[in-house]
């Protein structure tokens, strides 16, 4: 877990933003700069998440991505749905 997110699974690739943060920011535990802002609670992609790739959060399969999600990018109901898994 890094100051403003939470990760608690090794495997996930989305953490969550503990705080509303800006584009452009870094927070800890984040490899790169935020390309957009996300909200309080929202999912951020750790690393690319491909068309159809499962969506890892807490261990968890949450869902599939409905649409390429590039790292550091708001993941959400726009690119985020349910699918066979």
């Amino acid at each position: 877990m890094g100051k403003g997110i939470i990760r608690l699974n090794g495997e996930d690739n989305v953490v969550i933003a503990l705080a509303d943060l800006a584009a452009g920011a870094h927070p800890e535990g984040v490899d790169g700069a935020l390309i957009q802002a996300v909200p309080r609670g929202h999912k951020i992609s750790v690393r690319p998440i491909r068309k159809g790739e499962l969506v890892i959060r807490y261990g968890q399969i949450i869902g599939q991505a409905t649409e390429d999600i590039p790292a550091f990018a708001h993941v959400h109901s726009h690119n985020l749905g349910m699918g066979p898994h």
